[in-house]
C-alpha cells in the first residue's frame, strides 16, 4: 500500500478513535505507555497534512534520517489524538508527538516529548553531525521562528477551521487581517541573497516557517473579498521562495506534496470543507439597504453612537419619545437573527453592549426606569430593514405583551 493512503487511512483512525496493537512500556512519570513494535530508536506520531509536524518531517528529510533512526506513524496507532495512550505521549492531545526508544536497550526507560519546536529541536541536537546543522544559534532564523510560532500559528485555523474563536479574535475577518499583517513582518524578515530564508544555507526558521507558507498560499485565496484590505497572495519575498524551494530542494518539495495530497484531495475534493465556511463557500449576497447607505453617509441620519463596529441612530418613526436603532456597520451575513452563527458572537455582544449604553443615557430621552430593547426577527415579526437592528425604545411605560 501507498505510505500516503496508508497514512490517510489511519488519519480516519484519528478521527474515529481506532486503536491497533502495541506493546507496552513507561513514560518517565511512571505510566504505562502503548508504542508500535517498531526497532527504530524515535517514533514520531504524525500526518502528513500537519505543518506543525512537517517542521520535523522536514529536518528528517533534509537530514536523510532514515527509518531505523525515526519511524513516522500515525497517532492512531496509539488510538488517536485524545486516548489516554496518546496523551501520556503529548497531554495536549495535539500533533506532533515524539517517543525515545533508546533503541530498545531499555524499554521502561522510553520517554514521550510533545510539540514541534521542542522536537526540532532535540532531532537537531541529536543528529547534528548529521546533514545540515539547520543553525540552530542563529538569531534571526531563531526570531522568525518565534514570531511564526507565537503569532501566525496560533490564528491560522482561520484559514481552515469552521467557527472561531481563532486565537484570541472572534471574528474571522479580524484573524484574517492579522494573519497577513504578520506574514509581512516575516516578509520584512527574510534576506535578499541566498535561496533561503536566511540566507544560502538552510536554517530553522526554514523548516519552520514553510509548512505554513504551503497552507497559506493554498488557502488564502479562497477569502477573496472577506475583508477589506485583505491580500489572497503571499508577500512577494516569502511567495518566490515558496516556489523557489518546493521546486528545486526535494526535501521541501516531499513535505509540500505531503501537505497538498491531503489538501487538495480529502480536505477540498472528498470532504469540500471550504464550501460551509463563512468568507469562503458561505457570503453574504443579500442586497444592500437604506442601512448600508447611513453606514457610507450616504444618507443623513441623527447618530448618536457610533464605533468602528456599531452604529446607533434615531427612528425615523419612533415608537416612543425615545427611539434609537443599533445596527453592525458591517451586516456579514446578519440579514435577521435567525442567521447569527459563532462567527456572530463578538458582533452581537457590542450590540447589547451598546443599547445598554443608550438605555441609561437621560441626555436621548431615556429614564432611570429602563427601557425595551426589541429585536425583530422577519417580516411577521415586523422586521421591515434585512439588516439586524436592536431597537432600543424608553420615555414613557410600556405595554406587555407587545401587539
Amino acid at each position: 500500500m501507498h505510505w500516503r493512503l496508508h497514512l490517510f487511512l489511519l488519519w480516519v483512525g484519528v478521527c474515529d478513535g481506532l486503536s491497533s496493537p502495541a506493546s507496552t512500556s513507561t513514560t518517565a512519570s511512571g505510566k504505562s505507555l502503548l508504542r508500535m513494535n517498531s526497532a527504530s530508536r524515535h517514533t514520531l506520531y504524525d500526518l502528513p497534512v500537519s505543518n506543525n509536524g512537517a517542521r520535523c518531517r522536514l529536518i528528517l528529510y533534509k537530514k536523510g534520517i532514515t527509518t531505523s533512526e525515526v519511524d513516522i506513524v500515525s497517532p492512531a496507532e496509539l488510538g488517536g489524538l485524545k486516548s489516554e495512550e496518546y496523551q501520556q505521549v503529548n497531554p495536549q492531545g495535539k500533533m506532533p508527538a515524539l517517543v525515545i526508544h533508546n533503541n530498545g536497550v531499555d524499554p521502561s526507560s522510553s520517554f514521550g516529548i510533545a510539540e514541534s519546536d521542542t522536537i526540532s529541536r532535540y532531532l537537531m541536537s541529536t543528529y547534528a553531525t548529521t546533514g545540515p546543522s539547520f543553525q540552530p544559534d542563529l538569531a534571526r532564523s531563531n526570531l522568525m521562528a518565534r514570531f511564526h510560532d507565537i503569532y501566525l500559528t496560533t490564528i491560522q485555523g482561520c484559514l481552515y477551521k469552521p467557527t472561531p474563536p481563532f486565537g484570541v479574535y472572534q471574528t474571522r475577518q479580524d484573524a484574517l487581517l492579522e494573519f497577513q499583517s504578520q506574514l509581512q513582518v516575516l516578509e520584512d524578515l527574510v534576506v535578499d541573497d541566498g535561496q533561503y530564508l536566511c540566507g544560502s544555507d538552510i536554517s530553522y526558521a526554514d523548516a519552520a516557517i514553510f509548512p505554513t507558507l504551503v497552507f497559506a498560499a493554498f488557502m488564502m485565496p479562497k477569502f477573496d473579498g472577506a475583508a477589506e484590505g485583505f491580500q489572497t497572495t503571499l508577500p512577494p519575498k516569502l511567495n518566490q521562495y515558496l516556489e523557489h524551494v518546493r521546486t528545486y530542494d526535494s526535501a521541501f518539495g516531499k513535505v509540500y506534496n505531503e501537505i497538498m495530497d491531503v489538501l487538495e484531495g480529502s480536505w477540498e475534493q472528498e470532504r469540500k470543507r471550504w464550501d460551509g465556511i463563512w468568507l469562503a463557500g458561505q457570503r453574504d449576497t443579500d442586497p444592500d439597504t437604506i442601512f448600508d447607505k447611513i453606514v457610507a453617509k450616504e444618507i443623513s441620519a441623527g447618530i448618536v453612537r457610533e464605533t468602528d463596529d456599531i452604529l446607533a441612530f434615531t427612528d425615523i418613526n419612533p415608537a416612543a419619545p425615545a427611539h434609537i436603532l443599533v445596527i453592525p456597520k458591517n451586516r456579514n451575513g446578519l440579514s435577521r437573527l435567525q442567521k447569527a452563527t459563532p462567527e456572530h458572537v463578538e458582533i452581537l455582544g457590542k450590540l447589547m453592549v451598546v443599547a445598554g449604553e443608550i438605555a441609561r443615557d437621560e441626555s436621548l430621552g431615556f429614564g432611570p426606569d429602563g427601557a425595551r430593547i426589541v429585536v425583530n426577527d422577519g417580516p411577521a415579526a415586523g422586521q421591515e430593514v434585512p439588516h439586524l437592528h436592536i431597537h432600543v425604545i424608553g420615555g414613557r411605560a410600556m405595554a406587555w405583551p407587545p401587539g
